[in-house]
């Protein structure tokens, strides 16, 4: 997958129908980042721009969980560096 800009516009919905998050990819992970597991498990993140992923012949809209879990790490671990003045 492409790496996206956490300032990119994105949804994030669940699939027990619960009300979506809707703002920047950044926003998105870190709501997901604070669920529960059984919530973790139903979330995906609609995207505005279709992304490629290795192994597959088109691009897609939406992300898994495990491709949610993997932002949220990046988020993480971009927040956990000092910043440079």
């Amino acid at each position: 997958m492409k790496t996206l800009l956490w300032d990119e516009p994105a949804t994030l919905i669940d699939l027990d129908g619960r009300t979506p998050v809707i703002g920047t990819i950044r926003e998105c992970v870190m709501h997901f980042a604070i669920f529960k597991p059984f919530a973790k498990e139903q979330a995906r993140i609609l995207l505005t721009r279709p992304v490629f992923r290795e192994g597959r012949k088109t691009r897609t809209w939406i992300l898994n969980p495990d491709e949610i879990a993997l932002l949220a790490i990046r988020l993480q671990s971009e927040t956990d560096q000092p910043s440079v003045t």
